[in-house]
């Protein structure tokens, strides 16, 4: 995946300096003692000891917030440990036990920050009832860290381009100094928290700050919902701790602990934005209007109108899911990766594609009634890409998993044969880096994949091949007043399963649509189709399984449904808790007992293929 180009401004003020402790850095400390009030000796390593001293001497509160949370952002806390990612992380709670063992100012200090930063976390309760028995004396801002008050206005620097935003999110301390966290949301890549740092400013003069060095046209400012920005900030956050290779800055994951607990003090039960699903019928409607437009009004070969669908599935299905939102980073997406990747066709029917490209890009711009500049410089991005498309486009290549497989084939093994898990690995953000991999690395992050599948390691190991029984739906612990709606979801579930799927994914989609409804029904209370319901229902459990007896569209055809129904699974998945944005490939429900004899027969091949690789 080529590397998106930043425009400034991201969030790029002028920063104060920061601490460099990175994730899986070695931290010990030993027993030691204090040299003055704000001092300490130990044989701890001397530059955590060094920077915390001189975040407890500082004048601002910020030198120390920064340089406790890049320590705890050095252990295992937030971020899985992903292949390729090769120094182990240092538990947080071995971290915490180290700091409890050294009674000294730097120490005390360290697990001062670490209890308000932390909140609720299993570790806090340990560092509480060490710090009572603490003697030396702190900053009385730190004393009263734990009283610091969200500012009222949650500010937003947003494009008219929108390949992002920025919140800026405010908190002043119990003695009045504000803070100011810069958090960038990048929608290209699934709306996960790519950049973010904090300021010892206020809000207002962080605002200036960014209004003085310069705003291109077409950015501007605005306050949002503090509630809706925590929740879209939290989600962005999680979405990016689950990114490989992860998305790191000078600042970022290292200001991630204090960041969390600025949003904490906002209030919870927003919203986070979602992506919308398009219809089929929207998507006829957009490519019948670009058609008969004035831009496409050169676009005579029939390729040229067949060449808009395609662009469309990127468009609504990747980066953001927008299709009337184009960018220079969008179009070098498309360009550099995902067309000559995904569509497979001959090279004279691809290397069509920028004139309609740019010809959609002014219709979309002038549809949105966005700044001639912003158009011609994403029009020049078409330009700058296009020579090496048509390079990619006719050389002898791999696609899609193939793709993949031939990436790592160096590095694993000559004779791996076919992967069906490959397209796991292809997600919103980037391509997994095979060159990073051992083959017992690989073998590794495939049974982690699998894993999530069926519920586990224990779960994937214990797998038995019995065919799902022809079971009755459980109306337990349904509500009552959802009862007449999962009823019509439930019976147009058993009626294309009678007719094309069979008992066992029957028994799968009553297993599923019973959990959804008992988990959140208030997906069954919104005014939405619940034949539109019952598709996303079956194409879960029929995705999940990897039935290939039908296409995906044969499927939402029995439902007479039409257009994709991805956006109507993500509350479902969340609801059985699944995250939606690591579904891509073949989604996974987490539940050995919602998959078909089959399905398991092929889980346990694939188990048992990536055991020998990590054996060897």
């Amino acid at each position: 995946m080529p590397k998106s180009k930043k425009r400034k401004p991201h969030g790029r003020a002028d920063r104060p300096s920061r601490p460099s402790h990175r994730r899986g850095s070695h931290l010990s400390v030993v027993d030691g003692h204090g040299e003055d009030r704000y001092g300490g000796g130990s044989d701890a390593p001397a530059e955590l000891l060094s920077a915390l001293r001189h975040g407890v001497r500082s004048d601002e509160p910020l030198d120390l917030l920064l340089t406790v949370s890049s320590i705890i952002c050095a252990t295992d806390y937030g971020r899985p440990q992903l292949p390729g990612d090769d120094t182990p992380a240092v538990p947080l709670a071995d971290l915490i036990e180290s700091f409890i063992g050294v009674d000294c100012a730097e120490t005390t200090a360290a697990l001062s920050v670490m209890r308000v930063l932390l909140g609720k976390h299993e570790l806090t309760h340990a560092i509480q009832q060490e710090l009572t028995r603490r003697r030396q004396p702190m900053p009385p801002w730190l004393q009263e860290l734990d009283q610091a008050r969200p500012l009222p206005r949650v500010a937003s620097l947003t494009d008219v381009l929108g390949d992002g935003y920025n919140y800026l999110i405010g908190l002043e301390l119990k003695d009045g100094r504000q803070l100011t966290a810069i958090v960038y949301v990048d929608v290209n890549l699934g709306r996960a928290v790519k950049d973010a740092f904090v300021i010892p400013e206020s809000l207002d003069v962080a605002i200036d700050h960014f209004r003085s060095i310069g705003l291109e046209e077409g950015q501007s400012f605005g306050d949002v919902d503090p509630a809706s920005a925590r929740a879209h900030v939290e989600q962005a956050i999680k979405f990016g701790n689950h990114m490989f290779p992860p998305l790191e800055s000078d600042s970022w994951p290292m200001c991630q602990p204090l960041i969390e607990w600025m949003v904490r003090h906002y209030p919870e039960g927003g919203v986070a934005p979602d992506h919308r699903e398009w219809t089929n019928r929207e998507l006829k409607r957009i490519t019948k209007d670009f058609l008969a437009s004035d831009e496409a009004q050169h676009l005579s070969d029939p390729d040229h109108a067949d060449l808009v669908d395609p662009l469309l599935w990127y468009a609504t299905g990747w980066s953001g899911g927008d299709p009337y939102r184009w960018s220079p980073v969008r179009v070098e997406m498309l360009l550099a990766d995902w067309f000559p990747r995904k569509v497979m066709a001959d090279a004279d029917y691809l290397s069509k594609l920028p004139v309609v490209l740019r010809a959609y890009i002014r219709y979309c711009h002038r549809r949105a009634d966005i700044p001639a500049s912003r158009t011609q410089e994403t029009l020049l991005a078409v330009d700058e890409w296009e020579p090496g498309y048509q390079r990619t486009i006719r050389s002898d290549r791999l696609q899609g998993a193939q793709a993949l497989l031939a990436g790592l084939l160096p590095h694993i093994s000559p004779d791996l044969g076919d992967f069906d898990d490959l397209d796991e690995l292809d997600v919103p953000g980037g391509v997994l880096d095979p060159a990073l991999w051992t083959q017992e690395e690989f073998g590794s992050y495939m049974l982690s994949r699998l894993d999530l599948h069926v519920g586990g390691r224990t779960v994937l190991m214990d797998l038995d091949t019995d065919p799902l029984p022809d079971e009755a739906f459980s109306w337990t612990g349904i509500p009552d007043d959802i009862r007449p709606s999962v009823e019509v979801v439930l019976t147009e579930c058993d009626r294309v399963a009678n007719e094309r799927m069979g008992v066992e994914l029957r028994t799968s989609m009553r297993r599923l649509l019973s959990r959804i409804a008992v988990a959140d029904p208030a997906i069954f209370r919104r005014k939405a189709s619940l034949q539109r319901g019952a598709a996303a229902v079956a194409w879960l459990a029929y995705r999940a399984n990897d039935d290939g007896s039908l296409q995906t569209q044969e499927l939402l055809a029995a439902f007479d449904v039409t257009g994709s129904v991805s956006q109507r699974a993500e509350p479902m998945l969340r609801a059985i808790g699944v995250n939606p944005h690591t579904r891509y490939g073949s989604p996974y429900l987490g539940a050995a007992d919602l998959l078909t004899s089959t399905a398991r027969s092929q889980l346990i091949i694939r188990r048992d293929r990536y055991l020998v690789m990590c054996e060897e």
